[in-house]
């Protein structure tokens, strides 16, 4: 059998992170911003790969919690359509049949998200800003959003 279909470990390729970052939260499913995201921390969630930073919002908080509360899905339930599927697409045809919130609502949601840190409270700008400098990108005028955030800190921007 050729090297091609044996399965490697991480450690033979260096130039892969540590973390597998789930992907951007720009990305969308079934009209869903944010979606993919969540399909992708829970693969990775099952697989026991999740990484540390995303398990204290991890279903329960922040945007994935978002995303369950505005969509009416229960967490259990995501979590085993995900377990049962092999691809993105059976997620997504679940979402698109289990899942009948106006395309209002959609748009509200990527609305917020979308804005999460540009518009709002001074005291929730001043925690992205915050956040920024943690992770070294207090620099960055681009990142006005929590979405914007996330892809920089992820090394997508």
């Amino acid at each position: 059998m050729s090297s091609f279909h044996t399965p490697q470990p991480a450690a033979a390729f260096p130039h892969v992170s540590e973390i597998i970052y789930p992907r951007s939260p720009k990305e969308s499913m079934a009209g869903w911003v944010y979606l993919p995201r969540l399909v992708d921390k829970i693969r990775l969630h099952l697989a026991g790969r999740l990484h540390p930073d995303y398990q204290a919002n991890f279903l329960n908080k922040g945007f994935d919690k978002l995303w369950l509360d505005r969509s009416g899905v229960r967490p259990e339930d995501l979590v085993e359509v995900v377990r049962q599927s092999i691809t993105d697409g059976e997620v997504c045809d679940w979402v698109a049949r289990h899942v009948t919130k106006p395309e209002a609502d959609k748009a509200a949601h990527r609305e917020y998200l979308f804005n999460h840190g540009r518009v709002g409270d001074d005291e929730l700008k001043a925690r992205l800003q915050m956040r920024k400098e943690q992770s070294g990108l207090g620099h960055r005028d681009d990142i006005q959003t929590f979405v914007d955030y996330i892809d920089a800190d992820e090394k997508r921007g």
